[in-house]
This record gives structure tokens, sequence and C-alpha cells, in this order.
């Protein structure tokens, strides 16, 4: 029995095995190639304090789906408390990027992400942003993206 079961196993991993390995590759349709010279910045939305700016490197913002986009942020850039309907991932590209967790922006107890620097943020975790020098981030998220202040006299576009 032993030896019909692997039989079995071992064909069956040969018919399917080529199937198998070719399907993410049939799946991706074309691939995205975005040298640094080249991307694109635009005015960060208004969901944002002024003086960002974005760029979107991979899918919709406003669609599900998976989102690769940049963050620019001038020096003394603060991003009040917030969360997000789904997990963030972001990395450091250049300058430093200070995080927290909390209801409210603090600078003490913050920890500061230098190039390379990597953050994970489970969907509706509170938290807050703020720079001391230009920065650039990385972020990775499933779509689409949203950006909800924990007080929300936070959001500039509600502010008169």
């Amino acid at each position: 029995m032993k030896t019909t079961s692997r039989s079995v196993v071992r064909i069956a991993l040969l018919v399917l095995g080529p199937a198998l390995a070719i399907a993410p590759a049939l799946a991706q349709s074309a691939h995205i190639v975005v040298p640094v010279d080249t991307v694109q910045w635009s005015p960060a939305p208004p969901v944002l304090p002024p003086g960002a700016q974005l760029a979107v490197l991979d899918g919709n913002p406003a669609e599900k789906g998976t989102i690769v986009m940049r963050l620019k942020l001038p020096a003394n850039y603060k991003i009040p408390a917030h969360w997000h309907s789904t997990d963030e991932r972001i990395t450091v590209l250049s300058g430093t990027f200070n995080v927290g967790m909390g209801d409210k922006l603090t600078e003490p107890g913050s920890q500061a992400l230098t190039p390379g620097g990597f953050l994970y943020l489970p969907a509706k975790m509170h938290h807050f942003a703020w720079t001391s020098s230009p920065t650039v981030v990385q972020i990775n998220l499933e779509g689409p993206f949203d950006l909800n202040y924990v007080d929300p006299n936070d959001n500039p576009m509600t502010k008169k």
C-alpha cells in the first residue's frame, strides 16, 4: 500500500509540477520597472497635511488590490494619530521617519527609523509619524487606501 501511495504522489508531482511552477508567471500579465529618476511625484491627497508628495508605483489606491506607493515628506512634517482599514508595511528609503503608537502625536517615546528601517502596522492600529529632515518612505498595502484620524479635528479636509 505504501509503495502504491508513493507512486501515485510521484506521478501527480510529475504531471502537476510543471503546471504549478509556471502558474505564477501566467497570473502576472506584465512586469513593472520604475527607475528612481522616473518616479512621478504629485501632491499627496488632501487627507494628508499639506506639503507631502505621493508617487504610486503599482496599483490603484482607490481600488481593491495590492498597492505600492512612496511618500516624500518635508522636514518637520507631522501626520497626527490615525489608522487604516488594512495592514500597512513601510520601508524608509531616505531621511528619518519617526513613528509612535497611540491616540495622540507625541514626539517623546516615538521611534526613529533610518534608511532600510521597516515598520509593519496591523489594520486599525493607532499610530502617528513625524520627520525632522526630508524623508521618503515606501508603503505597501492592500487597497483601497484609507486614512482615518483618531481625532476628526486633525483631518486637514475638515479644518477651516
